[in-house]
């Protein structure tokens, strides 16, 4: 027998599966989020939920909003049990289950109109996103905000219904200032570098088109303090529905598994007050770039180093990567030679200590995270977690060879074959060109690094040319675990 997931059956939950400590129905709405996906659930709203498990800020609940058709699939699940999440921790040893209470509503996806009423309600005083790195409209080369973008331009016509995060945010912000309410914080919650500026930017960016004044307004009056947030989170498939059913006897739609390890640390920057989530872990800090930029580069571009090998051998999950010995000597090696060395000081933080910890989450055999997932959108990933390294690299005078091979192995899982011969199906928003330039590279290397919005600069630093041009051709002589073999000797 399994309990259906629904406020009425809370109490009735199993006796393993820890439930809500507080009256969700006494709950106030104070923060509207955009991007209810699995990561969200997994780190922002269980640290809410802490928190109002504490017995205090239960004015800081959340309301769910999107601008996507596909995401009032989520909605649909989660309104039919009340908005709560089963939220599962698992690693090699543990196993825990809790239903998770403190989203209250969420907005219909799409509904413009009814989320600007929402965003002006003078209770909502955050608003927050996970919208993925390829929302903020970001030029990948520059790293900076791309105004000319199609979605962008429309947003800003005269009279026209946003249909961005950042029009609809921005059209928000219009009605409070024009009704004299004090404006909300936008909270970035993205694994983007320096993700509140970033946001600012994209918000600001979108404001001067439209009127000069308004962007001042915004730049002089809302906060977007930065921020880094992690907790290694899959995807849910029926792989996880079946195991919260077997093992905790909870029926749940869209349950959440993730590793127990998580992190949040956040600059004390909110225009009109925040919950005092430093009574449940988050560390607030006056400038969150060391940490920051450790996480982006030593984690996401350690996961980058061990999708694109792991994709090209036919392995499914990650922990399965991490026993195989190539692929765990690539990360080890490339990490410690070239990665590392670029991460300046962590205040309070061993670097080595973090590339264990690093090292060990990814081998979780519990956490069920897919290679596919990790390979997904390396067009919009590689530019923040990879390039930037090998770009401080160049200008130190320091070897690429690792970063180089990275990128061939990037370049080669996109050509859409694995070493086997196994079709990669389309992994990435611009598959189609990455995978005709990828075609081309294989004759022509360079072909590659000339996706200008992509590499910039780097791809026509000499140094790095010829290492990648080397590294390509030696995958494409000898395969992925040759390939290896020889750079984990020093032999590439």
């Amino acid at each position: 027998m399994t309990v259906k997931l629904s406020s009425s059956n809370l109490s009735s939950l199993p006796g393993n599966v820890a439930g809500p400590k507080y009256d969700r129905s006494k709950l106030k709405a104070g923060i509207v989020h955009f991007g209810v996906g699995n990561f969200h659930r997994s780190h922002q709203a269980v640290y809410l939920d802490d928190l109002f498990n504490s017995g205090v800020g239960h004015d800081w609940a959340l309301v769910g909003a999107g601008v996507f058709e596909g995401e009032k699939i989520g909605r649909g699940k989660l309104e039919e049990q009340d908005w709560l999440t089963t939220v599962v921790e698992q690693d090699e040893g543990h196993m825990s289950a809790r239903v998770t209470g403190a989203m209250i509503d969420f907005l219909m996806p799409g509904d413009a109109a009814g989320i600007i009423d929402r965003l002006a309600d003078p209770a909502i005083k955050i608003v927050s996103l996970t919208i993925t790195e390829g929302g903020y409209f970001i030029d990948p080369a520059s790293g900076v905000f791309n105004p000319a973008h199609p979605d962008i331009v429309a947003d800003a016509q005269p009279g026209a219904t946003p249909k961005t995060v950042f029009g609809i945010i921005l059209a928000g912000l219009l009605r409070r200032r024009d009704e004299g309410t004090v404006p909300f914080t936008v909270m970035s919650c993205d694994n983007i570098p320096h993700n509140g500026h970033v946001t600012s930017d994209g918000v600001i960016g979108l404001a001067r088109l439209i009127d000069e004044d308004l962007a001042s307004w915004v730049s002089g009056n809302v906060a977007f303090p930065n921020g880094m947030v992690d907790r290694i989170t899959p995807a849910t498939t029926d792989r996880e529905r079946g195991i919260l059913a077997k093992d905790f006897g909870v029926e749940d739609a869209w349950p959440v598994f993730c590793e127990p390890f998580r992190q949040w640390v956040l600059e004390d920057h909110f225009t009109d007050g925040r919950p005092p989530l430093e009574k449940v872990g988050v560390q607030f800090v006056r400038d969150v770039a060391p940490y920051e930029l450790m996480k982006i580069r030593i984690l996401n571009g350690g996961h980058a180093t061990i999708a694109y090998p792991a994709g090209l051998m036919d392995i499914h999950f990650v922990h399965e990567a991490m026993q195989e010995p190539l692929v765990r000597g690539f990360l080890d090696k490339l990490e410690h030679d070239e990665i590392i060395p670029t991460v300046p000081p962590v205040p309070d933080t061993v670097l080595e200590d973090y590339y264990q910890l690093i090292e060990k989450r990814f081998s979780n055999p519990k956490i069920g995270d897919t290679i596919r997932r990790l390979c997904l959108d390396g067009s919009n990933r590689q530019p923040k977690f990879i390039i930037p390294t090998i770009a401080d690299r160049l200008k130190a005078g320091k070897g690429v060879a690792g970063l180089a091979l990275e990128s061939a192995l990037w370049c080669r899982y996109c050509f859409g074959t694995s070493d086997s011969g196994a079709v990669i199906e389309p992994n990435d928003p611009s598959w189609d060109r990455l995978q005709a330039t990828a075609k081309a590279a294989k004759d022509a290397p360079a072909a590659w690094l000339a996706m200008e919005d992509i590499y910039g600069d780097v791809g026509r630093a000499t140094v790095f040319v010829e290492a990648f041009g080397h590294a390509l051709n030696v995958l494409w002589a000898n395969g992925a675990r040759a390939t290896l073999t020889r750079y984990i000797a020093g032999k590439l």
